[in-house]
């Protein structure tokens, strides 16, 4: 899977977020945090189609995209090529790190605490 900048990310969000849209509709949203012009925002959206990173409907006069994975698959290999480049694969440091960065509510602890009871479970 070829990683997404920072760009791309927003875009995929935004997609994530809003279901299938046209690059106007995503040129919306992503104005109201980044200075970026309606032919920029087009241009990556096209780029990452080549990349293979969205797919285009261009059945209608409007061209539709979506993103070409799910939200889920794409965050898994984003975590998965961090854990390996940044953490040498140590799960363990991995979230030792984020825990020690920043300080977690309560209702992200107890999210927290549910996943590792879950792990557990899945555990021989």
């Amino acid at each position: 899977m070829n990683r997404p900048t920072d760009v791309e990310l927003s875009i995929l969000r935004t997609l994530w977020d809003l279901g299938p849209a046209t690059v106007r509709q995503v040129h919306e949203v992503l104005g109201a945090d980044r200075d970026l012009t309606y032919t920029a925002v087009l241009k990556m959206m096209q780029t990452m189609t080549d990349k293979g990173l969205l797919l285009r409907d261009d059945s209608e006069r409007s061209h539709v995209y979506r993103p070409a994975q799910a939200r889920e698959h794409t965050l898994k290999h984003l975590v998965d090529d961090l854990l390996e480049r940044a953490f040498g694969g140590s799960a363990l440091d991995l979230m030792a790190t984020t825990l020690s960065s920043r300080r977690l509510g309560v209702k992200e602890r107890e999210e927290l605490a549910r996943l590792l009871a879950q792990a557990r479970q899945k555990r021989p």
